[in-house]
């Protein structure tokens, strides 16, 4: 029988819209709060320049920060929204070219809309689907370190499965949701943000899903790692985008009659990353969406003279 893991020294902070943790050299904090009011979602209208979706957590934030260094990493609605295509959709943007988005589009920003733009900003095209492949950024006061592509031969550059699957207690959960829409109740996007503290790792999934009924499913993944025990300190970034016709996923139900599945997102991430990559991260949907494909990268974290 394997020997419980020792629980390092840690403390948990709780407020009534914010939780944290405090382990080894990291403080994680977790803000979550209902969908913005109507004075926040002008603001954040004015600073992304697009129409927001029907639930809009504004004010949602997970933030890491790596004390020793001062190296700081963020996730937030706003941001998140700056990601979306603001203009024509071109060669590479992943265009969802349906029926409805027309009418879809002038629904969203017509003057009867629930959150119309307002009258004295011209209407302009936008990706529709709030695709984004925002992964989260670090703050002004910590972009001194940089990403470096990992070595794909280097064990220690790559995710430690081990690690993640092996039932070890966690310190520490937390789900963030940035947005979810539900496109005129033709499918949904919708992008959420989860971290799991363990006693050796840190690991955070910002996931963003899309269903466009009968036309096609869509995955942009970005996971966060880090173990304890690197010396370095080093943190993995791991992006990872797919995307299939919505009839190719639909034919992989374990019952026919039950569709449930279909609205369910690790079962669509589960149907996309189990297809071959010429399928799910060459081929798609034929969008010819940039955001196909899986990149790693690592940034080592300096170890300061006290």
């Amino acid at each position: 029988m394997a020997s419980a893991i020792k629980l390092p020294y840690h403390t948990l902070q709780e407020s009534p819209n914010s939780r944290g943790i405090t382990v080894y050299d990291w403080q994680i904090s977790a803000w979550t709060h209902p969908i913005s009011n109507a004075t926040e979602l002008d603001e954040i209208q004015a600073s992304v320049g697009i129409p927001l979706p029907e639930m809009t957590f504004g004010n949602n934030i997970l933030e890491l920060e790596h004390k020793p260094s001062g190296w700081k990493y963020k996730f937030n609605t706003t941001r998140a929204l700056k990601g979306v295509k603001n203009g024509p959709l071109e060669d590479g943007d992943g265009g969802v070219k349906v029926g409805y988005a027309e009418a879809w589009l002038k629904s969203r920003t017509g003057p009867d809309s629930i959150i119309p733009i307002p009258e004295t900003s011209a209407t302009k095209p936008y990706d529709w689907t709030y695709t984004t492949t925002y992964g989260g950024h670090s703050p002004l006061s910590s972009t001194e370190h940089s990403w470096e592509p990992a070595d794909p031969e280097n064990e220690s550059h790559a995710i430690s499965m081990a690690e993640l699957t092996r039932q070890d207690p966690i310190l520490f959960y937390a789900e963030i949701p940035l947005f979810e829409d539900e496109l005129h109740d033709n499918g949904s996007s919708d992008l959420l943000v989860r971290i799991r503290v363990m006693p050796t790792c840190i690991f955070i999934l910002a996931r963003l899903t899309l269903r466009v009924d009968n036309v096609l499913f869509r995955t942009h993944d970005t996971r966060i790692f880090h173990s304890y025990v690197s010396d370095p300190p080093l943190i993995i970034r791991e992006t990872s985008g797919w995307e299939a016709p919505y009839d190719r996923v639909s034919r992989r139900l374990p019952k026919k009659d039950d569709k449930t599945p279909l609205t369910d997102p690790t079962w669509i991430a589960q149907i996309l990353s189990g297809f071959p990559k010429r399928i799910s991260q060459s081929e798609g949907a034929g969008t010819g969406w940039r955001g196909m494909g899986t990149r790693r990268e690592v940034l080592v974290l300096p170890k300061l003279e006290q």
